[in-house]
């Protein structure tokens, strides 16, 4: 994953999951800030499909094993910078003295360990329209070169749902993504 993240780091229907070609709505931005304060605006990342992750602290590994197909998967097809994955921590709650410089120390801190940026979201700003994402949960989303949304998720991913999203990243990179990446050949000597 630190590859294909190291490029960066909605209309909701009722499962909480936007599938198919079309975009569910056009091009919306935000304005998020580095960990170390710094301004940045999401369209910085538009040219390529955008993978965003908008995840609270407790929600992290909900769907980890998206996560951990899309990097086996990208970089099986060779695929790890076709598109950006970005990272959006929700702090919203955590936007008060002390708490916003702890929350931010133990973000920085994330961002060591796993070699990529993530960007903070102080004010909720994509729990607010035109986002309206869900604060308390994992949100992925994709994203069209013109940063119209294509696929969004709330929560928990079943593996149809995961299905689906990697049919939209096909269609979007032009390979198709939605076969797991094959598992690795056996050691010589059996061993694993």
């Amino acid at each position: 994953m630190k590859a294909w993240i190291a490029g960066a780091l909605t209309v909701s229907l009722a499962a909480g999951s936007a599938y198919g070609g079309e975009p569910a709505y056009g091009p919306a931005d935000a304005t998020l800030r580095t960990s170390a304060g710094q301004e940045v605006r999401l369209s910085k990342w538009r040219g390529k499909p955008v993978i965003l992750f908008y995840e609270d602290k407790d929600s992290t590994t909900l769907n980890l094993p998206l996560k951990e197909a899309l990097f086996s998967r990208g970089k099986e097809k060779g695929l790890l910078d076709s598109a950006w994955v970005v990272a959006v921590a929700n702090l919203e709650k955590f936007d008060f003295f002390p708490a916003r410089q702890i929350a931010l120390s133990y973000v920085r801190d994330e961002e060591k360990k796993v070699g990529v940026p993530i960007l903070v979201d102080l004010n909720g700003t994509l729990g607010d329209a035109p986002w309206d994402l869900p604060k308390k949960t994992s949100n992925v989303l994709l994203l069209d070169a013109t940063g119209a949304v294509v696929f969004r998720h709330s929560g928990r991913m079943k593996p149809e749902e995961q299905e689906a999203f990697f049919a939209a990243l096909s269609r979007l990179v032009g390979v198709d993504l939605t076969t797991p990446a094959a598992p690795p050949p056996p050691a010589p000597g059996g061993r694993p």
